[in-house]
């Protein structure tokens, strides 16, 4: 067995309350290996109370409805968080409540954090993770079930487009075909995924008919005016940032969305290493798709040219 899942196993074992965290703004890995874990822990272990907490995306929310739990849930239990490379971007702050914490993810590990920590970067995605984990640990009382197998096919499938993405390796489909064995409904599960409401299909045609495009590097600027024109919320707006990367003649692209506060920055790169520009704005995450947050258009601006000063350099 794997060593570093049987040591989260063993961790497991030790306490009766497991409370799984996962990031702010979740995308389908988020929610698949947070809800996916907690289904297959559940199953494993029903002795144990087993809770997924976080803000609610309703998006999302086909896959898993989360938690509600009150602080003192947190005595003594052990706190999982998955999927989030660093501790500002975990979904709910009571997870520093817990007597110890586990971090599962498989972004670049910057900035460590947790008493065990589980990271690769070479999977696809953190729920293809969970998978390896139940692998490792099937027969040391590891339990699959149709629900968690659903839950990790839907985080492999959305961190991996569909699997169009380079890090989507042999085993990555070996997983999902094992996966999908489970017989859960395919078609309901993807019209979950990639159902688009009427406004954000409208967003979708402003973006193809007004991002700019120099020297390859693609930007989109979204402000709030603009979403509330179109009647789409910024987290909605963020689905559209993979709308560009079928367009011939772009090499990386940038989308800025304006939030109350803040201007959300989403880079994407079909090549060149991107998350360099990212962390300069202190954000991160994958070489060819990190985020960021801004204050200002400005800023902006210079963003878009560090990203060309990148795509330039790697000519």
């Amino acid at each position: 067995m794997r060593e570093q899942c049987r040591q989260i196993l063993d961790a497991i074992r030790q306490f009766d309350t497991i409370i799984i965290h996962r990031h702010v703004r979740p995308d389908p890995d988020a929610y698949g290996s947070q809800g996916g874990l907690a289904a297959l822990l559940q199953a494993s272990f029903p002795e144990k109370r087993v809770y997924a907490v976080g803000t609610d995306d309703p998006s999302l929310s086909f896959l898993r409805k989360m938690d509600v739990i009150d602080d003192d849930v947190y005595e003594q239990a052990l706190v999982i968080v998955c999927d989030t490379a660093n501790e500002e971007r975990i979904c709910d702050g009571r997870y520093r409540l817990g007597r110890k914490l586990i971090k599962i993810d498989h972004h670049p590990n910057d900035t460590p954090y947790g008493d065990m920590m589980w990271v690769d970067t070479t999977a696809s995605s953190t729920s293809e993770m969970i998978y390896e984990f139940y692998l490792a640990g099937k027969d040391h009382g590891l339990t699959m079930t149709v629900e968690a197998a659903r839950l990790i096919y839907a985080g492999i499938v959305g961190d991996t487009g569909r699997f169009l993405f380079p890090r989507t390796s042999e085993k990555t489909f070996r997983y999902a075909g094992e996966l999908i064995s489970y017989g859960f409904s395919l078609s309901e599960l993807y019209d979950g995924l990639y159902r688009t409401s009427l406004p954000l299909a409208r967003l979708s045609g402003y973006v193809l008919s007004n991002f700019t495009i120099d020297e390859g590097v693609a930007a989109v600027k979204m402000p709030r005016a603009l979403l509330e024109e179109y009647g789409v919320a910024p987290l909605e707006a963020s689905q559209l940032v993979g709308l560009l990367g079928n367009i011939d003649g772009i090499v990386a692209w940038v989308f800025f969305i304006e939030e109350e506060k803040e201007i959300r920055v989403r880079f994407r790169s079909k090549g060149p290493i991107i998350n360099v520009v990212a962390k300069q704005y202190g954000g991160g995450g994958h070489p060819l798709a990190a985020g960021a947050s801004i204050a200002s258009w400005e800023e902006a601006d210079r963003i878009v040219e560090d990203v060309k000063a990148v795509c330039r350099a790697e000519r």
